[in-house]
């Protein structure tokens, strides 16, 4: 058996965290702990996490350095071989570390293996929509433009792969290694991904299955779209410093696929003037992503339009009628393969 560290970051999350953890503890693999670092909590998220009694759980109170700087608490103390994420508002299917060992164990080049996700909305509600991204082959590029693990809660991932792009800092005052850029409350994830993209041999590889429930939080950091954009740039400009060839190269391309992506995310909190105005500005950076991928980018630009000019009730019944369509196709696209 394979031990895995499941870690889950923790603010404020006392709507959210009894189900995070009973999630990892309906898990059909068994064989892994559970580090929730208390990031300086101050509703009753960690009364709610010590009403659990299972060994397996260990608890660890810090205060607050941001999601990155949890995760690296949280790796730093974690004794299993592979390292899996769980944002505290995320679930996982009962399945999904079961599948993700699996997958590691076969193939020794994969460092790091992400999943498929159902969208739910603050409720927990099932959107009828999912992450569906590529999943071999992948590339540097496709890291720094589409960024295919999706979210934070969809990867598990060896320890080694941590070990080889870790650094020492003194940011808090004394020695420490560092995993994520705790110099970042947003992009963290994009910002650390490209970085073992552009500087290991580590494959990123994905699994067919949706395994993930992402939850889509319109009061959460990523309803910062604008603030989110700017991070991104920042974790963009780091990469250029130590791979300024490559960056010059695809930062449009990139450029225009992340706006692309907040316009989406406008789109979904029924902020019509911010979604506009991304996804014209993302073709305007470059247009080849009309080309690249016509379907998604045409649909971004009529949904933005759309609710720029319809009544919200009007426009909910379109959106429906898109979400049951685009659902048929991927349930008939599933069953002929």
């Amino acid at each position: 058996m394979i031990y895995v560290s499941v870690i889950i970051p923790m603010y404020n999350a006392e709507a959210y965290i009894k189900d995070a953890i009973q999630c990892v503890l309906n898990q059909t693999y068994s064989d892994y702990e559970i580090l929730i670092i208390n990031d300086g909590s101050t509703d009753s998220s960690l009364k709610i996490c010590q009403q659990f009694s299972d060994p397996r759980i260990r608890i660890i109170t810090q205060s607050n350095r941001g999601l990155a700087g949890a995760r690296n608490t949280g790796i730093r103390n974690a004794r299993g071989h592979y390292l899996a994420f769980l944002d505290a508002d995320d679930r996982w299917q009962p399945e999904k570390l079961k599948h993700h060992v699996n997958h590691l164990s076969r193939d020794s080049k994969v460092g790091i293996s992400y999943s498929q996700s159902y969208l739910m909305d603050d409720d927990g509600n099932p959107m009828g929509m999912t992450q569906k991204p590529k999943l071999i082959g992948i590339t540097a590029i496709d890291i720094l433009c589409r960024n295919p693990i999706g979210n934070g809660s969809a990867p598990v991932i060896r320890r080694e792969v941590f070990n080889e792009i870790s650094y020492t800092s003194r940011l808090y005052g004394t020695n420490e290694d560092f995993y994520f850029d705790e110099l970042f409350r947003q992009s963290e994830d994009i910002e650390c991904w490209t970085r073992i993209a552009l500087t290991t041999d580590w494959k990123f590889e994905g699994i067919g299955l949706p395994l993930t429930w992402y939850r889509i939080n319109a009061g959460g950091l990523s309803a910062n779209l604008d603030a989110q954009y700017g991070n991104w740039n920042h974790a963009v400009e780091k990469a250029r410093g130590y791979a300024p060839e490559f960056i010059g190269q695809w930062i449009n391309r990139a450029r225009a696929y992340q706006l692309r992506y907040l316009a989406r995310r406008a789109i979904r909190s029924r902020n019509a003037e911010i979604a506009t105005r991304m996804i014209h500005r993302a073709i305007r950076t470059d247009f080849r992503i009309m080309l690249e991928e016509p379907r998604r980018t045409a649909i971004t630009l009529c949904c933005s339009w759309l609710l720029s000019i319809l009544p919200s009730t009007i426009y909910q019944r379109i959106e429906m009628l898109f979400i049951e369509i685009a659902s048929s196709l991927s349930r008939q696209s599933s069953n002929q393969t």
